[in-house]
């Protein structure tokens, strides 16, 4: 009983650290920034087949990195509101980033990478839910704190990244 109890925090932070997040949990707000999804397992045992990445409103030009022997899907929407990316009127933009096709087994670690143009708003949070599709099932990451909540109190939380005033960030 005593060795159970013992291991019962090692259980607990391993569950902490099962969910999909960020490498890098803060950038300056307005920055060019390089998003890392970094995923350490499957679903309840079962490979890792599709990772669908949902872009939060105003985070723009986000370009994914493709991946070998991943088949790489972007869905893009009309803007309301278009805007100037260095002299070029973007009136459309991309939505949602689709990895499928490929094969993580549930012991091994992995990463999905994307850039983006970040809105210049510090203090804010943005929030990238994730849908990781398995072989058997699926993990919906896409929980949002309340105001006041912990985002480690929720089962499947979103991937968050604070935005920070420029110079306050963690830069490349």
């Amino acid at each position: 009983m005593r060795r159970s109890l013992a291991l019962l925090p090692l259980l607990f932070a391993a569950a902490a650290s099962a969910h999909i997040t960020l490498e890098t949990p803060q950038a300056d707000a307005g920055s060019t920034y390089k998003g890392v999804l970094r995923v350490g397992h499957g679903c309840d045992g079962s490979p890792t087949t599709e990772l669908r990445l949902i872009v939060p409103a105003g985070v723009e030009k986000l370009k994914p990195m493709p991946k070998a022997g991943w088949q790489l899907t972007v869905k893009k929407h009309k803007l309301a509101q278009p805007y100037d990316y260095y002299g070029e009127q973007v009136t459309e933009d991309v939505s949602e980033v689709s990895w499928s096709g490929g094969n993580l087994p549930e012991d091994f670690y992995d990463e999905f990478v994307f850039r983006a143009r970040l809105p210049k708003t510090p203090g804010e949070t943005l929030y990238f839910k994730v849908e990781q599709r398995c072989a058997k099932g699926e993990t919906r990451w896409v929980d949002i704190p309340a105001a006041g909540q912990d985002a480690h109190d929720l089962p499947t939380p979103a991937a968050a990244l604070k935005l920070t005033a420029p110079g306050e960030g963690h830069r490349h």
